[in-house]
């Protein structure tokens, strides 16, 4: 046999050992044997995409008012899980309270923040109205807070969220929000940070 010829078959059989046991290869487009009239050869291997993103999502009601009745609480948050189980993204911890809401998730980037976020305010803003539990029309406020976090954080991010109740008995929204924006050093002007809070009982 032509040297050439068993040294190309050897690289050949090595090629596909390597494609065979290494997920982590990139495309490749082998041509080999095309001196020796044999047809060409596609092989093509995909690398797995391995992410761990933790994001904490926070946003209040249109002009923080108390809006999220308790009593409607589960029915809402099970609405909103499953908002996020349609995008194929994990629900990790929500609770609210009457003025905002805060929800942990784990991502998958081919999922944009932003993008989610709207699937849930849009989604569950329909749903709230539907359901009649406000006296008007209930909306969110536009913007939001996003904050992210390592594996080994998750357990008290989560814990955090459930005991919201405890936490709102001693500080206001306003001023968790603001916390969150000091604790992670983000630049913010006040006047930007909320929408204006309206006095509906003084309009009465």
């Amino acid at each position: 046999m032509d040297y050439r010829r068993a040294a190309l078959q050897r690289s050949a059989m090595y090629l596909n050992n390597f494609l065979t046991h290494n997920r982590d290869a990139d495309i490749i487009w082998e041509t080999y044997g095309d001196r020796y009239n044999k047809p060409w050869r596609h092989i093509k291997t995909m690398a797995d995409t391995y992410t761990q993103l933790y994001v904490h999502i926070v946003f209040s009601v249109k002009g923080r008012h108390a809006l999220i009745p308790k009593h409607h609480k589960p029915e809402l948050h099970k609405y909103i899980t499953g908002i996020i189980t349609n995008k194929k993204q994990k629900l990790l911890q929500i609770n609210s309270m009457p003025d905002h809401i805060h929800i942990l998730i784990g991502m998958t980037p081919d999922v944009t923040l932003s993008g989610l976020v709207k699937d849930i305010k849009v989604n569950s803003t329909r749903f709230i109205n539907q359901k009649r539990w406000t006296v008007g029309q209930f909306s969110w406020q536009t913007d939001y807070g996003a904050f992210s976090y390592s594996h080994s954080q998750i357990p008290k991010i989560a814990t955090y969220i459930e005991n919201q109740e405890t936490h709102h008995s001693k500080q206001t929204f306003r001023d968790e929000y603001l916390a969150f924006l000091e604790h992670y050093k983000i630049a913010y002007d006040l006047k930007y940070v909320f929408d204006p809070v309206i006095d509906t009982a003084s309009e009465e």
